[in-house]
């Protein structure tokens, strides 16, 4: 098992080693919160600490953030099609079962209300996860309750009373409203000290404050790497204007390199994109502060994970249209050093990438420059630019960087390492 070394530096300047406290919040309705729920002891043994069980309405987190209360609903097909495939593969990594109940999403208050009535019992936790996502039954219905509590150690009759006190109510509503103003958005959310927020079953490395034993300067190393039998392909779809983009692409090539792959570079027009898919074209400008603070926070936790400077430009959102058609129309040899100079202009130096000086000096020769800017301009680069784009959105993506290995999309830079062992074979 993975624990702190002496030695171990902090992947965070802020946090201290090893933790002091570990507050896993969550509710029974988020399949995420469910894998996160298999893992949370064995990552509290890691940190040396007792994880502390913090039940939340997560209903009442949705309400006060102006979130829906059925937020998958409000996904585009595509979008929902890759959580569900996200979901399955992270229950398939951590190695347990989950199956998605019709009804979804059930009903949890009652279940919660049970579970502040056994004291928050973590076998009773675990009781409530495994009958929503192992057998799909209703935790609402007094006799599903009965049976979990009984199985974990307490009487049916007395927490069923319990549970309908006002005490217990008041005790929810409290919960909810303490996770609210701690800034919590969503399920699962992990609190370490008291005072560092990580959302979601996939950000435990973060959790933990350092790397684990098999990544080395930010970088996962495969655990299998069996010789390919076929050349290995993996497609990045991408854009200048995205920072996750940025930091995806500032790995990418060694990580490719580690599996003995090819990287293919999909330029998509991510406004163009989202149209096609129906997203809100500035995503970010549609969260809540609380998100949308985490949201930020997590940029630079992963540019201090990846290693790599990030500096949020001043002039967001930008025009990446121009950068996109110059580097098509780009000679080859040409385009790998102007695609990684014009991210780094834009997110490290903070510089107007929508300025063809800046693009030429990315570019760096004025010949090759001058002619790139001229073919810029021509309408078969222009339709080159407009084709990319919707055959992104037919294939599948909904937005950047989109690491495509098969018929599998994997969005995100943070799917990195499922991409990895999906090339290998790990």
């Amino acid at each position: 098992m993975w624990c702190y070394d002496d030695g171990m530096e902090p992947i965070e300047p802020s946090r201290r080693l090893p933790a002091r406290s570990l507050d896993f919040w969550f509710d029974y309705t988020c399949p995420f919160a469910y894998l996160a729920s298999t893992r949370v002891r064995e990552l509290g043994a890691e940190m040396g600490v007792t994880p502390s069980y913090r039940p939340m309405l997560l209903g009442g987190v949705f309400r006060a953030s102006g979130t829906p209360q059925n937020l998958a609903g409000t996904l585009s097909p595509s979008k929902a099609s890759h959580n569900f495939a996200d979901m399955k593969r992270w229950a398939a990594r951590f190695g347990v079962p989950l199956t998605m109940p019709q009804a979804h999403p059930m009903r949890s208050v009652e279940a919660l209300r049970a579970t502040l009535a056994t004291g928050v019992d973590p076998a009773v936790v675990d009781g409530f996860y495994e009958a929503y996502w192992v057998h799909n039954r209703d935790i609402a219905n007094a006799e599903v309750i009965g049976e979990v509590v009984e199985r974990a150690g307490h009487d049916r009759v007395a927490v069923l009373a319990k549970m309908a006190s006002t005490e217990i109510k008041d005790d929810l509503r409290r919960r909810t409203e303490e996770a609210v103003s701690l800034g919590i958005f969503g399920a699962p959310t992990f609190i370490v000290d008291g005072e560092h927020l990580y959302w979601g079953q996939d950000r435990m490395t973060f959790v933990r404050g350092a790397r684990p034993e098999h990544e080395t300067e930010g970088v996962p190393t495969p655990r299998v790497a069996p010789e390919p039998v076929h050349e290995r392909i993996i497609e990045v779809y991408w854009d200048f204007s995205s920072p996750f983009a940025y930091l995806g692409q500032s790995q990418i090539e060694r990580l490719a390199a580690q599996a003995s792959a090819r990287v293919v570079w999909r330029p998509v027009l991510l406004g163009g994109l989202f149209r096609a898919v129906g997203s809100p074209t500035v995503p970010i400008a549609t969260f809540s502060e609380s998100k949308r603070r985490h949201v930020m926070l997590d940029l630079g936790r992963w540019a201090a994970y990846w290693g790599v400077p990030f500096r949020f430009p001043a002039k967001f959102p930008i025009r990446s249209v121009r950068a996109l058609r110059v580097w098509l129309a780009l000679p080859e040899e040409h385009r790998d050093a102007f695609r990684t100079a014009v991210f780094r202009s834009y997110w490290e130096e903070g510089r107007d990438i929508e300025v063809d000086a800046v693009l030429a000096e990315c570019i760096g020769d004025e010949s090759v420059a001058k002619a790139a800017f001229a073919a810029a301009d021509s309408d078969a680069v222009k339709e080159g630019l407009r084709a990319e784009t919707e055959a992104a959105a037919a294939r599948g993506v909904f937005g950047v960087p989109t690491f495509v290995v098969g018929d599998e999309l994997y969005w995100g830079q943070d799917r990195l390492e499922l991409a990895l062992e999906a090339l290998t074979g790990a």
